[in-house]
This record gives structure tokens, C-alpha cells and sequence, in this order.
């Protein structure tokens, strides 16, 4: 199941569950749509991995399964090189 983190690992923006700008590589490392697009072209600097649009989960599944709460932030690693 997803982790469904909470922010942007570029920049720290808020990406709450129904947030139609977080995506996400198969590790599930988590950026906003304008970090993704104009600050790594697409591609996740951790691992390579191609950076998609993040599904949304069903309110009513949220409540069984919530979203994460971890917050994961490296501004560091968020240039390409």
C-alpha cells in the first residue's frame, strides 16, 4: 500500500492525499509537479526512477488506512547534475 507522504522532498510544499501535483518514483519518494517537472526533467534524483503522478486513495479508505505523516525533506539532493 502506498505510504502517501506529505510534502514535497525539494522544496517542502504540502501534498496532502487529494493533491493532483505529488508524484511519485517505485520507491515512492515523493515531489511536487513543478520540482518533478523543472528542477529534476521527470526523474527522481535518489534512485533514477521515472516520476509519475501519484494516485489518490478514497476518502472512505483513508480512514482505514491513513496517509503518512513522515515528512521527508533534501533540498540537498534535488539538483540534477
Amino acid at each position: 500500500m502506498l505510504e502517501l507522504r506529505p510534502n514535497c522532498e525539494c522544496c517542502d510544499r504540502d501534498l496532502p492525499n487529494d493533491s493532483v501535483e505529488a508524484r511519485i518514483c517505485t520507491f515512492e519518494c515523493t515531489f511536487c509537479s513543478t520540482c518533478a517537472d523543472e528542477k529534476l526533467g521527470g526523474i527522481c534524483p535518489n534512485c533514477g526512477g521515472e516520476l509519475l503522478r501519484r494516485p489518490r486513495r478514497p476518502a472512505t479508505a483513508l480512514q482505514k488506512h491513513p496517509a503518512s505523516t513522515r515528512r521527508v525533506f533534501k533540498p540537498a539532493g534535488c539538483g540534477r547534475a
